[in-house]
């Protein structure tokens, strides 16, 4: 059976560090909600703001998928494996920590913030070869539909990860319908509004909303207003 879990924007998790405001869906670091630990192999949604010049030192993870959407300003990544990037709107990145890597993040600029999303999934299989990559999408391939951001399979379009989860972007003029349709039967998908609102199976949901999908092989969105813009997150809920 079809049922769907709401978490207003008003409700996440707070953190203001002067430098960095965060916002997370889930419970990370002094946020804890045992209510909201994890949606199946999702595991941590953070809406970050970063100040000019600032960031996050260098710091360890192992065993996640880490994906990081920006949604403003330039992000600068160094990581133990030798990369040194630069992500921005339109960019995505990703991260298979397997065995352990290090990494910081920085804003680039100092006289400008950066916005990102940092998004944690749990793998399917541990201790895998830490990996990194990142692409460039066009972005006007999501007007009034979904584009692929994310996938298990390496050949398919957007960056790829281990576990079977697919990730979607779509920014839609008012009134426009789309459809979703579940890639892996079981699957849930955690529904995360950036900008505007939207009609999902009859659920409203506006700017940083999320809505978590369970029991469905398909649903039905509608943007309520112009320029409204959301991530779909298929993930299996048993993993």
């Amino acid at each position: 059976m079809k049922s769907y879990e709401l978490h207003a924007a008003d409700s996440r998790g707070a953190a203001n560090h002067g430098w960095l405001q965060s916002y997370h869906t889930f419970s990370f670091a002094n946020y804890h909600n045992p209510s909201r630990i994890h949606f199946g192999a999702l595991r941590v949604l953070n809406d970050d703001t970063v100040s000019g010049g600032m960031g996050f030192g260098q710091h360890p993870h192992d065993n996640m998928e880490i994906i990081s959407i920006p949604l403003e300003g330039d992000l600068e990544h160094q990581d133990s494996m030798g990369n040194k990037a630069v992500i921005r709107h339109g960019d995505i990145q990703v991260m298979s920590a397997g065995t352990g890597i290090y990494h910081s993040e920085y804003n680039r600029n100092k006289d400008a913030t950066v916005k990102f999303l940092q998004i944690w999934v749990f793998p399917k299989v541990k201790n895998v070869t830490p990996r990194y990559d990142q692409i460039t999408l066009n972005v006007a391939d999501r007007h009034n539909q979904l584009q692929q951001i994310l996938s298990p399979n390496p050949d398919d379009a957007g960056v790829w990860i281990h576990q079977d989860a697919w990730f979607h972007l779509g920014k839609f003029d008012a009134n426009i319908q789309s459809a979703y349709t579940i890639k892996k039967s079981g699957n849930g998908v955690y529904a995360f509004v950036l900008s505007g609102s939207f009609e999902i199976d009859g659920q409203t949901v506006a700017t940083r909303d999320g809505l978590g999908i369970r029991g469905a092989d398909a649903f039905e969105l509608k943007a309520l207003t112009s320029d409204a813009e959301i991530l779909l997150m298929e993930v299996p809920m048993q993993f």
